[in-house]
């Protein structure tokens, strides 16, 4: 046995060997980004914390007076074992908008499960936009994911979230594999918005059924919670066509997408966003 393969015997668990059972290193980032209203009524940055392979950073905004944050996992992606936590938060009277640089990539998970803990506080009179890019999970991914935001009484939240399982382009299929995926929204300490996604084992078959997919493997859910949401119920339907739905009650405007493919997906939601932003543009991230 070599030296290397002795050092590796050691540092190995009790009750296994390291060659053959290494311990595999896993990534962990933690990232905090919080807004102050400024003393001209823009909006400021307050607070900032990096940690691990998350990063944060603030490009100029394309908004006089509001916030852009761009969140970075340098990990390259995640697999079994990896954790990544984001928690924003928009003061009072402030805009924050919040972007993924780029798609986040779940592999293959050995064992265990890769998580994401997103945590959002909107302040009174605040609004923040979470603009998350692509989440693509490849062949036996496994990850769990939890969404929690605490809005005030009057603040308003956009939040968007595309999934993709598999890159169509590059004919790949999501065979086998598991996702756990929960928000809960409350306003003023109130449940408005709650649900839980749950899917394991063959995700593929599961998929190409009527009920479920329809074989289309890229999807999206947006949810604005805004004064402004009823009136974009019908110009949101009218950008949807026969790729989505939208719905709206009690202050909180639904839209579910679904598509072929990632590039289909985002071609219905650069406008839908545009237009749920009021017409703001979209962080250069997003650009095509």
């Amino acid at each position: 046995m070599t030296r290397l393969a002795e050092r590796m015997d050691a540092a190995a668990p009790e009750g296994t060997v390291g060659r053959s059972s290494p311990r595999m290193q896993r990534s962990s980032g933690t990232g905090l980004v919080s807004a102050r209203r400024g003393a001209g009524g823009e909006s400021r940055l307050f607070d900032l914390y990096q940690e691990g392979s998350a990063r944060i950073r603030l490009p100029n905004s394309h908004s006089a007076g509001r916030l852009e944050a761009v969140l970075l996992n340098t990990s390259g992606g995640m697999t079994g074992g990896d954790r990544l936590a984001w928690r924003c938060e928009a003061g009072d009277g402030t805009h924050l908008t919040l972007a993924t640089q780029t798609a986040e990539r779940l592999y293959r998970a050995v064992d265990g499960r890769a998580e994401t803990k997103v945590h959002l506080t909107v302040g009174r009179g605040a609004r923040l936009d979470w603009l998350a890019q692509e989440t693509i999970l490849f062949d036996g991914a496994r990850f769990s994911r939890s969404i929690t935001c605490d809005l005030a009484e009057d603040a308003s939240l956009l939040l968007c979230e595309p999934l993709v399982f598999g890159r169509s382009g590059m004919g790949e299929i999501v065979q086998t594999g598991a996702l756990a995926d929960r928000w809960t929204i409350r306003r003023a300490g109130r449940p408005v918005h709650i649900e839980a996604l749950r899917i394991e084992g063959a995700i593929d078959d599961m998929l190409q059924g009527a009920a479920v997919a329809g074989g289309r493997r890229a999807h999206a859910t947006v949810l604005l919670l805004s004064p402004e949401a009823e009136a974009c119920l019908e110009p949101a339907r009218a950008i949807l066509g026969e790729s989505g739905g939208a719905s709206f009650f009690d202050g909180k405007l639904l839209v579910r997408l679904m598509a072929t493919g990632a590039l289909a997906l985002r071609r219905r939601l650069l406008p839908l966003l545009l237009l749920l932003r009021g017409g703001y543009a979209l962080p250069r991230c997003w650009s095509i």
